[in-house]
């Protein structure tokens, strides 16, 4: 399929730095497309249709999860940050991923909205500097908001990007990014958030089950550790849904080998159980699993006789009784971030 061209790629998060980023390159008369990476940790390709309303930057998602799951698994080579962040691997890598698509656009440099100590661990002066160096991009990328704290590119140096036009700007604070936004009529302002669930705590302790397991999992296995309640006994992974919303999804989200779980005739959860290598899904594992599904309906806590589930396994879907008491028969509980050992991770400490 033929691409529109473009003069550049910017690396387009939908935070402000990346806005602004871009908007200081088209202020040159630029012709430039922010390029939004999808994986299972960070992107929002619902909001791009807004972003580029809003902000009249043309604009297109890219799907980097299976590349990143990849990185990850490998273990990043500069660690990770005070959670599961591998921030420095992570920019090095959607770096190479945006370079491969320049051709594409027809485009010359590339551009990322990273502002000279604005975080400590990936935007330090010499962070950025073997960040350009690992990711091969020392001759095309440029960082507008702080271009002329650092070296020039030779894309700079060359004239295609006006390095007498690009800024200054440093540090943790937001003053001159808001002083900018005001500038370019900028009105609707995104809160700061790393926006990486990989920084929380609470989301990544979700993650670190399928991590540790030693397998290397799809793209798509994270994806699903993001919705409902996580469950593990031992190799065996149930997501509960907590709402109607995460019902929708888990449903979408359901694969031919997967169990789906569902009252009968009382109002609850609808739950998914993926198999992984080495779980053993025999009955009284697909017993316990639809019972602790039923316990987080009240319905099903307040009635007095076996409760109907409807259990779907390849196409085929059949009635089961259950017991509630029948949850206890397996050890099911939720991931604890007291459980994560980033030791246990090539590139751990």
């Amino acid at each position: 399929m033929a691409h529109e061209h473009y003069d550049g790629l910017t690396l387009f998060s939908g935070g402000l730095d990346s806005i602004l980023a871009t908007k200081v390159l088209q202020a040159q008369g630029l012709r430039v497309l922010g390029v939004h990476f999808v994986t299972p940790f960070f992107g929002a390709p619902d909001r791009l249709a807004h972003w580029q309303r809003t902000y009249d930057i043309p604009l297109q998602a890219i799907d980097a999860g299976q590349a990143f799951v990849d990185m990850l698994l490998a273990g990043p080579e500069s660690g990770f940050g005070k959670v599961l962040n591998p921030c420095v691997d992570c920019k090095i890598l959607l770096l190479q991923l945006a370079k491969q698509h320049m051709a594409a656009y027809s485009a010359r440099f590339l551009a990322t909205g990273e502002v000279l100590g604005q975080r400590p661990m990936s935007q330090r002066s010499d962070t950025l500097q073997a960040i350009r160096k690992k990711a091969d991009v020392e001759d095309i990328l440029v960082r507008p908001l702080s271009a002329q704290l650092l070296p020039p590119s030779a894309v700079e140096q060359q004239g295609i990007v006006n390095r007498e036009h690009l800024l200054s700007v440093r540090g943790r604070g937001r003053k001159e990014q808001l002083r900018l936004a005001e500038q370019f009529g900028i009105t609707e302002i995104p809160q700061p958030a790393g926006g990486c669930l990989l920084t929380e705590p609470e989301s990544a302790k979700r993650y670190w089950p399928l991590l540790k397991r030693g397998h290397t999992p799809p793209a798509s296995d994270f994806h699903l550790a993001n919705l409902g309640r996580q469950f593990w006994a031992d190799a065996r992974w149930l997501c509960v849904g907590r709402n109607q919303s995460d019902n929708i999804l888990l449903a979408e989200t359901a694969a031919v080998d997967d169990f789906v779980f569902k009252l009968k005739d009382l109002p609850g959860p609808l739950a998914l159980a993926r198999p992984l290598p080495g779980a053993q899904w025999d009955e009284t594992a697909i017993r316990s699993a639809a019972a602790l599904t039923a316990s987080f309906s009240s319905k099903a806590r307040q009635h007095k006789e076996d409760i109907l589930m409807l259990v779907s396994h390849q196409g085929h879907t059949r009635e089961l009784a259950i017991s509630l008491d029948w949850a206890q028969d397996l050890p099911w509980r939720e991931p604890d971030w007291d459980d994560v050992d980033k030791s246990r991770l090539p590139g751990g400490w």
